[in-house]
């Protein structure tokens, strides 16, 4: 195991907030997955689920907090390469002992030292990194926003998103979701059938719903560069308002080229997992807009730091889900309205999505934005009794 980093300066004196720094110290460390079943199946490109499995990290400090930080990917490893169950094995096994005896303050000390011991696994340590600022910000009686800089607004407009269905399922959701005035805007994934097939149901769709919605569309990285460039601007002529990550995420030349023929905003998200990703989109000019998701990055730092990238860049950035429940679209809603530049809009609509959530006091969703809560660190605290009633007891699901 890497030697530890030195600990931060402690607190100089006239700091407004003086914590004994014992009470700082992780005393433990505890993980827990659950199966959070969905209100109706959403289908992606390559899976269909009815129930979101989520992995919660809990960080206790010797002083009586707990943070709680939340690892999840939409619907298995299909995605993001991780699992709830790996998630699980890696935060056990090697990020918890390494944590233990350390300060919850220790953020990018502990960030590193995680790097060094575990490669990649972004999901497991999002989980930690988030955990531990819940418990940081705890410990001070502090929103979390105010560890990230605090705030630049105070809510953030969500796009409803829909799962690859037929054209007559979609558009009577959307039509469900305009009568009750609660989203504008819709994002309708793609991928799951022949591609030619996939263009003219989406295009049936945006013939129903002209003028009435904003209509986005979602790939997940199923197409080619040839597909792409013969398709795509068939949807941008049906009247899509913008098309997500068509082609593989390590693939931005191809996503650059795509983004200077169409005439519509193209969005980067399994392109976009590093600082380093950032910098290859900006330098390409692949991507209009950046989707940034705090699970698939490594968490709140780091997500920070790519909107910054971005900000520089003249690119906008929307902050997207991996469909969590209200502890991950916390964390997410904190970054949205801290950093500056998470100006096109969001995609945090997972706790809708939910029969139950596993907070005690849902997030507030209002004309068709999400209202950032109050309250010491991610300003929700988990349900003991849904956390109890949608526990997993093994590693694979009944």
């Amino acid at each position: 195991m890497p030697a530890p980093r030195a600990a931060p300066t402690p607190p100089t004196k006239g700091t407004s907030v003086s914590i004994p720094h014992e009470d700082l110290v992780i005393d433990r460390v505890e993980t827990v997955i659950l199966d959070v079943p969905l209100r109706r199946l959403h289908r992606f490109a390559r899976v269909t689920m009815d129930a979101q499995p989520v992995l919660l990290a809990f960080v206790h400090t010797r002083g009586g907090a707990t943070g709680v930080g939340e690892g999840v990917v939409p619907g298995g490893p299909w995605w993001g390469g991780e699992s709830v169950e790996s998630m699980k094995v890696t935060i056990d096994t090697y990020l918890a002992p390494l944590l233990i005896g350390r300060r919850v303050d220790q953020v990018e000390a502990l960030w590193l030292d995680m790097g060094d011991l575990v490669a990649a696994n972004l999901y497991a340590k999002t989980a930690v990194e988030v955990a531990l600022h819940d418990a940081w910000a705890r410990c001070l009686d502090l929103p979390l926003h105010d560890l990230l800089g605090g705030v630049t607004r105070t809510s953030i407009d969500v796009t409803w998103a829909l799962g690859a269905e037929p054209v007559e399922v979609v558009v009577e959701e959307i039509q469900r979701i305009l009568t009750a005035g609660t989203h504008t805007s819709f994002k309708l994934k793609m991928g799951a059938v022949d591609p030619a097939e996939d263009v003219q149901r989406i295009a049936a769709i945006a013939e129903k719903m002209a003028g009435a919605a904003s209509l986005r569309v979602d790939l997940n990285a199923r197409w080619d560069l040839l597909t792409s460039r013969t398709l795509l601007p068939r949807l941008a002529h049906a009247g899509i308002d913008l098309v997500e990550q068509p082609v593989p995420g390590e693939q931005v030349e191809a996503l650059a080229e795509i983004n200077a023929m169409l005439p519509i905003p193209v969005m980067a998200d399994e392109s976009l997992r590093t600082p380093h990703d950032a910098l290859r989109l900006v330098r390409l000019r692949a991507a209009d807009v950046w989707s940034i998701k705090v699970t698939k990055v490594g968490g709140l730092r780091r997500a920070r730091d790519i909107v910054a990238i971005g900000a520089a860049a003249g690119i906008p950035v929307h902050a997207g889900t991996s469909i969590e429940t209200g502890i991950g679209t916390a964390a997410s809603l904190h970054l949205a309205c801290a950093a500056p530049g998470v100006t096109w809009g969001s995609e945090l609509f997972g706790p809708l999505l939910f029969v139950e959530d596993v907070v005690t006091t849902p997030l507030t969703y209002a004309d068709g934005s999400l209202q950032l809560p109050t309250g010491p660190g991610l300003g929700v605290t988990p349900d003991p009794d849904a956390v109890r009633e949608l526990r997993r007891t093994g590693l694979t699901r009944d």
